[in-house]
């Protein structure tokens, strides 16, 4: 004679576990019957127009192909009715209603659905939303469903725990900064978020990722979708570059050559509002000034700094004062101390006099001899900065660096 027992159900978190234990008179154990496993996952819902709501949504497997999301948000509007929606492709991008998630009350900040399929009738299981191309938005009332409470990306979209972040220093506009962070995704994506500071209210600032240095220049490689000036934000996905062909994933951001761009206007591209280095160009804590002293034009003097990159490439920056506006000041590294002169051995942007500045990228001498930072710190060499391309034998600063110094 068998006897069965059937033993255990606990809920944790909404998740119920169903053991069965089959036993038989001759001790011998019966093969176990599969459980049923009722799965739970979280997704965050962080602030969109009032920073104090945010909340999450869980989805719970019910174990007969339907799944139940929970939204929970924390300071809702007592009365409030908050229409929520999964949407189609990422909360950067945008896209349709794929379910409809029933109202958040605002008292109590929550609401409950349960469904198995979407708003157009295709089966949707719990794992199929584990990878879902989507992400929810929570709007402020069915009259207003421009206006964002709480928003999240979901699925294969979700984000995870690593992201890198550059600084985008003022240009053009000396007050506006920021950064431009990366977050990975579950599928190997990014989001692309970057914040400015002191953007003019109403402004729209295209922003995009080129090719090189900043300090060299290039073309565009991948678009931004523009800042918005009052917000000074701009949140993109990053999956591919404008050529619609290359994979641009998180793994190849943190290792491209390229810098950021972030323009005034659609009409005023030539304009920067703010710039910096990403990937393997980006600059570290290593850096190294050098004194460049007054030599044949009085008041004219400043330093050479030059900082490591992450890929041991440098920046360098020479920066004047005094320097006359409209001129344009050649400036080079040439071999051996100033004492003893020598040839010139490599080639800086000229010093711009309305700036008094010149940022060049060092990475080879001018014969294509590897010349990286930590070459710089230890060759036997000196700066020239000349008064003009006509003009190369008056000097108007000068400085030993290296092993000279």
């Amino acid at each position: 004679m068998k006897r069965y027992l059937e033993k255990l159900a606990t809920m944790t978190f909404g998740v119920m576990i169903l053991f069965f234990v089959s036993c038989s008179d001759d001790d011998d154990q019966g093969a176990p019957i599969d459980p049923v496993i009722g799965d739970t996952k979280v997704y965050e819902l962080r602030s969109v127009t009032d920073p104090d709501i945010s909340g999450t949504a869980t989805f719970a497997d019910n174990g007969d192909n339907s799944v139940t999301v929970t939204i929970a948000l924390v300071n809702t509007p007592d009365g409030g009715q908050h229409p929520a929606h999964i949407h189609f492709n990422t909360a950067a991008e945008g896209g349709g209603i794929a379910v409809t998630l029933g109202t958040v009350d605002g008292t109590t900040g929550e609401s409950e659905i349960t469904f198995s399929e979407l708003d157009d009738g295709t089966p949707i299981s719990y794992s199929d939303l584990l990878t879902f191309d989507g992400y929810i938005n929570v709007h402020l009332s069915a009259d207003d469903l421009d206006t964002l409470v709480a928003q999240g990306d979901i699925g294969e979209n979700e984000l995870g725990n690593e992201s890198v972040t550059y600084d985008l220093g003022s240009v053009a506009v000396e007050d506006i900064q920021g950064t431009v962070t990366f977050t990975e995704r579950t599928n190997g994506q990014a989001l692309a978020e970057i914040s400015l500071e002191n953007t003019p209210e109403g402004g729209i600032h295209p922003a995009h990722i080129h090719f090189n240095t900043a300090a060299e220049g290039g073309a565009i490689a991948f678009t931004f979708n523009p800042v918005d000036g009052t917000t000074g934000k701009s949140f993109t996905n990053v999956e591919v570059l404008d050529d619609g062909l290359t994979a641009f994933l998180y793994d190849d951001v943190v290792g491209y050559d390229g810098y950021v761009n972030v323009h005034l206007s659609a009409d005023d591209l030539g304009t920067l509002v703010a710039q910096g280095d990403i990937g393997q160009n980006d600059l570290m804590e290593d850096t190294k000034t050098y004194t460049l002293a007054t030599v044949d034009v009085d008041g004219i003097e400043g330093t050479a700094t030059f900082t490591k990159r992450i890929n041991g490439e440098a920046l360098a920056v020479l920066e004047l004062v005094n320097t006359p506006e409209g001129g344009e000041h050649p400036a080079h590294i040439h071999m051996n101390s100033a004492a003893e002169g020598g040839p010139i051995v490599f080639t800086f942007t000229p010093v711009d006099g309305d700036s008094g500045t010149s940022k060049t990228n060092v990475s080879a001498l001018d014969d294509e001899t590897n010349f990286r930072y930590d070459d710089v710190l230890q060759y036997d060499g000196y700066i020239n900065v000349h008064l003009s391309a006509d003009d190369l034998a008056t000097l108007v600063a000068q400085g030993n660096i290296g092993s000279n110094e």
